[in-house]
């Protein structure tokens, strides 16, 4: 083959990317060292779940993300809005605000946060399918256009709805998938960066050799966990992310009996298509949310 033609052929992902511009954007989530971690920040285009047990920081995370993406895209930011649905508790907005004190170079953030509860997974499927028009009237607006969607938290609206037996887990299957290909037509029409929070439940016995992803296992306060919902929702998801929180005792002085405890908190990419396994400890602070260099 001469060097003519070979010059003029195409790999897949040229085209892919040729075809759409933003294939490969990523929104940062504020702190080189995460995005060293997710290699860029969390892409768009994709569904990107943060999965933890309670205080892990996940929520913390998600509200950074809402002010990061309002970052020109110079800065590693999608110069957007976001939407935040909901499901537990009242929207944090007093703790947003805390947290915009690290952006100051933004106008008005608060104004391009986007909020709606949620009351269940079929309420969470209707506004979904409700939005459309919303994202199309703010892509051909002089308003910021939405390029970041974040749930939080998905597990909490399955937790009620279905029964444990097979005539509702199927339905409850089914569910995920309508969820998951609505929110990844919106990712690919749109160029959305998703986010959903899931939480975990205990493994009492996993004996059968059950994994997803590179982690074996996940371990958090001293227990083995794996996420809430199962392997089907665990399908739907294109990036899984695992928080983990882990108490320290640390002697006052040398030789104190006297101890105090210092809590941990680290990041790990359980599975990713694009991500090696790998991990990073990070701190969550008054102002903001960073990771620690190894």
């Amino acid at each position: 083959m001469d060097q003519t033609r070979s010059a003029h052929l195409m790999k897949p992902e040229d085209l892919l990317q040729r075809l759409s511009p933003t294939r490969n954007q990523k929104c940062t989530v504020g702190c080189p060292v995460l995005d060293r971690l997710l290699g860029g920040g969390v892409p768009c285009n994709s569904i990107t779940e943060l999965v933890a047990e309670s205080g892990c920081g996940k929520t913390q995370i998600s509200l950074q993300l809402l002010l990061s993406a309002q970052l020109p895209t110079a800065l590693g930011g999608l110069s957007a809005s976001s939407l935040y649905l909901y499901s537990e508790s009242p929207f944090p907005l007093r703790r947003l605000h805390q947290l915009s004190s690290s952006f100051p170079t933004l106008r008005n953030p608060l104004d391009k946060v986007l909020t709606h509860p949620l009351h269940s997974a079929h309420h969470l499927f209707d506004v979904l399918s409700q939005i459309d028009s919303l994202l199309s009237f703010r892509e051909s607006s002089s308003s910021p256009p939405i390029k970041l969607i974040v749930i939080d938290s998905v597990a909490a609206l399955f937790r009620f709805e279905f029964e444990n037996n097979p005539r509702d887990l199927k339905q409850r299957s089914g569910l995920f998938f309508r969820i998951s290909s609505k929110l990844k037509e919106q990712a690919r029409r749109f160029g959305l960066a998703v986010v959903v929070i899931n939480q975990v439940v205990d493994v009492i016995d996993d004996s059968d050799g059950f994994r997803i992803g590179n982690s074996t296992c996940l371990y958090t306060s001293e227990r083995k966990v794996c996420a809430a919902l199962g392997l089907s929702w665990a399908n739907c998801v294109n990036t899984r992310l695992f928080l983990s929180r882990h108490e320290e005792r640390i002697a006052q002085e040398v030789g104190d009996d006297c101890f105090t405890t210092q809590t941990r908190r680290f990041i790990r990419v359980a599975f990713a298509p694009h991500l090696p396994d790998s991990y990073c400890e990070f701190v969550i602070t008054r102002e903001r949310v960073f990771g620690l260099e190894s």
